[in-house]
């Protein structure tokens, strides 16, 4: 990044907010950008997977903040949006508060970045909840069949057990869980970071809850529909992913609509923008552009 890069991502603004949404759940969001003397050439909403948040995406949305406004949300029950109680974190819900944040956001027509069950709430909001897009990245996204592993169910029918495990032990699971959906280019410090917001007292309970009410039955009717996507899509995948493989970018391209366009990124897990973070820059800055009103494609 040179001097100027520097200097304009320093002043692009930066808004934090909680917002409180209908059902009474808290939703911590961030909003970046354009940088001063810049149009906004779009405004970009980022949707995160579990059991990830927000924060993963930070150092790309800084920089696409240069040139557009970012929202980024961290959904009820993960990242900065752990509550002290259980609230309801099922896809259905949560693809109910991105449109109802859009709202509240007032944005219309923007473009959407989408990785793992954030995938599955983007498309659900936009097929189910009729918000309209325009454009959607989608990368290594939960929605086809099949999703879910065998540790996903031992869960769901040991979610207390799970939940009362001693700290330390329930802090080697989740970071061990972590490091194994990524690839040789995710790091240590990464890994840490990831796991830290589950390894408080709110924190434990959240990790096991979220993961016993995501439910394959959620994303069918989203699939069955896929054909009916309304806008420009993109599809991304780590070509090592260790957790969705990456033969069913494949599939979504054919499901989707028009001429879908897929990017696989070589030596990635399911984490690219921490183990590729330059290629996957470089990539969705493309598709933005090529996405930019009155551009021809």
């Amino acid at each position: 990044m040179n001097e100027q890069t520097q200097k304009l991502e320093a002043s692009a603004e930066t808004t934090t907010r909680r917002i409180v949404l209908s059902d009474g759940t808290e939703a911590a969001t961030q909003s970046i950008g354009p940088a001063p003397g810049h149009d906004n050439l779009g405004d970009i909403v980022i949707c995160h997977g579990t059991p990830w948040s927000s924060r993963m995406w930070l150092p790309l949305a800084r920089e696409l903040g240069l040139h557009h406004r970012v929202f980024l949300w961290d959904m009820p029950g993960y990242g900065d949006s752990i509550a002290e109680e259980a609230v309801a974190v099922d896809l259905v819900t949560q693809r109910r508060r991105l449109a109802e944040l859009l709202d509240i956001w007032g944005i219309q027509m923007p473009h959407v970045i989408a990785h793992d069950i954030g995938g599955a709430v983007a498309l659900g909001a936009h097929l189910l909840e009729n918000r309209d897009f325009a454009s959607l990245y989608l990368l290594d996204i939960v929605t086809l069949d099949p999703w879910g592993s065998p540790f996903f169910r031992l869960v769901a029918e040991n979610e207390p057990v799970f939940a009362a495990l001693p700290p330390q032990l329930h802090r080697a699971l989740v970071t061990e869980y972590i490091a194994g959906a990524g690839g040789e280019g995710l790091g240590h410090s990464s890994v840490q970071e990831l796991a830290a917001p589950w390894c408080t007292g709110a924190g434990q309970p959240a990790f096991y809850h979220q993961i016993a009410s995501l439910r394959p039955e959620h994303t069918g009717p989203i699939v069955n529909r896929l054909g009916e996507v309304r806008c420009p899509a993109r599809v991304g995948w780590g070509e090592d992913d260790p957790w969705i493989p990456a033969e069913q970018a494949k599939l979504l391209t054919q499901l989707l609509p028009g001429t879908t366009t897929t990017s696989r990124f070589s030596g990635a897990g399911h984490l690219v923008p921490l183990e590729s973070p330059d290629e996957i820059s470089f990539d969705i800055t493309k598709w933005l552009n090529s996405n930019a009103p009155g551009t021809i494609s």
